[in-house]
């Protein structure tokens, strides 16, 4: 187990760690830093953490459903949604625990097995209802109040890959993924 996992989770996060079958991510302030840029012809750009989207296939691999939802709705966030291949993607939604309690029902996935990962008041409700709740280290102290993890991580500055590590490791998987990227290299 590398040792900063080892000191930094309780065992409680880490068995709960163990259990997850699912990850889900809100968009804004999670894979990215929160910020919006708008072009002068009203395309809109975002900054997304590349070390964030190389880990969801190693999940997807490893038996974790992986997606996002999010309050808004972008045309950057699906083509990157896409481009990742997430198991679920939902935008514009206002209501995320009834969204995610309806994709939880359709594969079979409950929520003592969901972890996931917020930073604003639109999140507060499913991280409070999921197994790990889970924030990136620069949302608002009331969602860290709520959240199980604060991540080192600030939000679109790896906070998505530090806790899917967490969570492959906890599950003896960490391992196994960096050997398989390992192998690929010779």
């Amino acid at each position: 187990m590398p040792d900063y996992i080892k000191k930094r989770y309780s065992e409680e996060i880490k068995d709960k760690a163990r259990k997850i079958r699912a990850i889900i991510a809100d968009v804004d302030g999670v894979l990215t830093d929160g910020g919006i840029i708008y072009t002068g012809s009203g395309e809109e750009i975002k900054n997304f953490h590349v070390r964030d989207g190389m880990i969801v296939r190693p999940l997807q691999r490893s038996g974790i459903k992986v997606g996002v939802v999010t309050g808004r709705d972008s045309a950057v966030v699906r083509l990157r949604c896409e481009e990742l291949g997430f198991d679920v993607h939902l935008h514009g939604i206002k209501n995320k625990v009834a969204a995610i309690d309806e994709w939880l029902t359709q594969v079979g996935i409950s929520w003592n097995e969901l972890a996931y990962i917020g930073d604003d008041l639109i999140d507060m409700g499913v991280i409070k209802k999921s197994l790990l709740g889970v924030t990136p280290a620069d949302a608002p102290e009331y969602v860290k109040e709520m959240a199980d993890v604060i991540l080192k991580s600030g939000g679109g500055k790896g906070a998505f890959r530090e806790f899917a590590e967490l969570v492959l490791n906890e599950q003896g998987k960490l391992e196994g993924v960096i050997n398989e990227f390992l192998k690929n290299a010779d």
